[in-house]
C-alpha cells in the first residue's frame, strides 16, 4: 500500500517566509517608535506626578530633561511639540508629535503621537 504524504511544499514554504519575513521587517522599522513613545509617557507621568509649582518653561526644560533619561532622540521631540495649555484652572502637558519612517523604496510609515497628563499645583506664567 502506497502511503499518502501529506505537508508543506517548498513553494508555499517560501509563500510563508516571504509573508513572515515582510511583517518581521514591518515590526523592526515600528517597534523603536513605539518603545519610544511610551518613553514619552514614562517622561511625562513624572513630571506629572512630581507636583510642586514651576514655570511653563521650567515645565518644558525638565520634561526635555526627564526624554533624554528615557533615550528619546531630541528630533523627535522638541520644545514646539510641548504644550501646556490651562483649562478651568488646571494646566495639562500635552506632547503631540508625528515621526516619519521610511520603509520600502518609496513607501513611507507616518506615525502621530499625541499624550496629555493633568499637571498638580498651579504654574507661573
Amino acid at each position: 500500500m502506497k502511503s499518502k504524504q501529506s505537508g508543506i511544499t517548498m513553494i508555499g514554504f517560501l509563500f510563508i517566509l516571504i509573508i513572515a519575513a515582510f511583517f518581521g521587517y514591518m515590526a523592526m522599522k515600528l517597534v523603536p517608535s513605539y518603545i519610544e513613545f511610551m518613553g514619552v509617557k514614562k517622561a511625562m507621568s513624572q513630571i506629572a506626578t512630581d507636583g510642586g509649582d514651576h514655570s511653563v518653561e521650567a515645565v518644558r526644560q525638565d520634561l526635555l530633561r526627564k526624554l533624554d533619561f528615557q533615550y528619546v532622540d531630541d528630533a523627535t521631540v522638541g520644545p514646539n511639540d510641548i504644550n501646556v495649555t490651562r483649562n478651568n484652572g488646571a494646566y495639562t502637558l500635552t506632547v503631540s508629535y508625528d515621526k516619519q519612517i521610511p520603509f520600502i523604496a518609496n513607501i513611507d510609515f507616518l506615525l502621530h503621537f499625541n499624550n496629555s497628563v493633568q499637571l498638580p499645583g498651579t504654574l507661573g506664567e
